[in-house]
């Protein structure tokens, strides 16, 4: 439930617990374990992964590895699919992201991890992944099938990077990166070229074994290579591109010397590319998205037709700088009411993606929530408004919540508590000023991840 620090009306409790209802179904409907559960089944000894069928009597070991903050109860589904049949896996997670069901798990292994620095335990689990599949006897055959649990998460939950590269490396580079303001596209380009299992090179390490990857996609537009880095999908980027990154955000005398030092190696043609469409090691494998953003948004919708409010996808593209994307959302919550375009009142609009934010100040706050604290100037003094703002991991940044609600009166309310929000948001202090308000949504961990959600309501 979202309660305010301040008195509410009869009216703005009933319309808190709508949005509440639309939130909790966008979430529902993108649970982990029912994803696999949808997408998999077992039928005799056939198994059955979306349209295609793997007979397991021809099988002789079946492996289980992966990594995102929705790995846990992706474990726990496939666990009740295949039990003892599993001969091995490990699957990293982030801290904090183990349901209670995951106390059943027996066959796989779930490491907790950092996210979204990396950390040792992530890195160890990840080269644990690779010791089984490399180490089996006699190796990885045709006749072995490996699955991957993919999620959201999963480039920091899997790093592995090359023998020259540490991890303290890795960590201050992903700090970098997350404050210069690029997108997960182009962050993602850099890991592939700095890991080993990432960008294809795991379906490498399990060739020639079959191959299936459960996804639960967190990235705008679902492209398969971007969505934990990819590790089972061919590259569609380079080295020379992910040099560029580094170039473009003016960091190559910001980041690790080691770290500089590969990818440049990696232009000059002396490193190996990332395996590209086309390589063999991509024929036994099948990628498949079982969960993902526009399913989210597409059931918050339909709850929001269920309560009587008009309803519209805008989008699930959205990306760019969190605040300037808050003023085109806060600009058709103002349109919806004074014009009733592009839905009349009561309007529910909905739009997913994943912006950025370029941090500048010394705050605390996630892109969700500092789209909602721009939402909220921008919607100064006006009526019968709201834009709320959702991590479906259920973390935003380094934080415990997820997002946050504006209203056209939020400006106001934090003036009379001598909050001035514009000073919030210039030092990126957002989660401190959604707290005083009691305005932050704190669902805890979801444990799903399908990038975020925005919600424009004009009552």
């Amino acid at each position: 439930m979202l309660q305010p620090q301040r008195q509410l009306s009869s009216v703005e409790r009933k319309r808190r617990e709508q949005v509440w209802s639309i939130l909790s179904a966008a979430l529902a409907a993108v649970d982990p374990a029912q994803a696999v559960r949808q997408n998999v089944s077992l039928k005799g000894d056939v198994l059955w992964v979306g349209q295609r069928s793997y007979d397991l009597s021809a099988c002789e070991r079946i492996f289980v590895v992966g990594g995102g903050k929705a790995g846990s109860p992706m474990v726990v589904a496939i666990e009740e699919i295949l039990g003892e049949r599993i001969t091995a896996g490990l699957v990293n997670v982030k801290h904090g992201y183990l349901p209670p069901e995951a106390a059943g798990v027996r066959r796989v292994e779930i490491v907790e991890a950092g996210h979204p620095t990396p950390d040792e335990a992530g890195r160890r689990g990840a080269e644990r992944m690779v010791e089984m599949l490399q180490q089996t006897p006699g190796g990885l055959t045709e006749k072995d099938l490996v699955l991957c649990l993919i999620s959201g998460g999963g480039s920091a939950l899997m790093t592995l990077p090359q023998p020259t590269i540490s991890l303290a490396e890795i960590q201050a580079l992903t700090e970098a990166l997350l404050r210069c303001g690029a997108t997960i596209n182009e962050i993602n380009a850099v890991r592939k070229h700095i890991s080993r299992i990432k960008g294809g090179q795991l379906a490498r390490l399990a060739h020639p074994a079959q191959v299936v990857s459960l996804i639960l996609s967190d990235v705008v537009g679902n492209p398969l290579d971007v969505i934990a880095s990819g590790p089972t999908v061919p590259d569609t980027t380079t080295f020379a591109q992910a040099y560029g990154v580094l170039e473009k955000y003016d960091l190559l005398d910001k980041v690790p010397t080691s770290v500089v030092e590969h990818l440049a190696a990696g232009v000059a043609g002396k490193i190996a590319e990332t395996p590209k469409e086309g390589d063999a090691v991509f024929a036994t494998v099948y990628n498949l998205i079982v969960g993902s953003n526009e399913i989210a948004a597409r059931a918050a919708l339909n709850r929001a037709q269920e309560l009587g409010f008009n309803t519209q996808l805008l989008s699930t593209y959205v990306e760019g700088e969190a605040r300037e994307v808050a003023k085109v959302l806060a600009a058709v919550a103002k349109e919806m009411a004074k014009s009733g375009q592009p839905l009349p009142r009561p309007a529910c609009l909905v739009v997913g993606g994943e912006t950025t934010v370029t941090v500048t100040g010394e705050g605390k706050g996630g892109r969700n929530q500092e789209m909602a604290l721009a939402a909220a100037l921008a919607l100064e003094g006006w009526e019968e408004v709201m834009v709320v703002t959702l991590a479906t991991d259920g973390t935003d940044g380094p934080t415990d919540a997820a997002g946050a609600v504006a209203t056209g009166e939020t400006v106001a309310w934090a003036k009379e508590l001598g909050l001035d929000p514009e000073e919030y948001l210039a030092n990126n202090d957002s989660y401190h000023f959604f707290e005083a308000l009691g305005e932050l949504i704190v669902t805890g961990p979801t444990n799903t991840n399908v990038n975020d959600l925005a919600f424009v309501f004009a009552f």
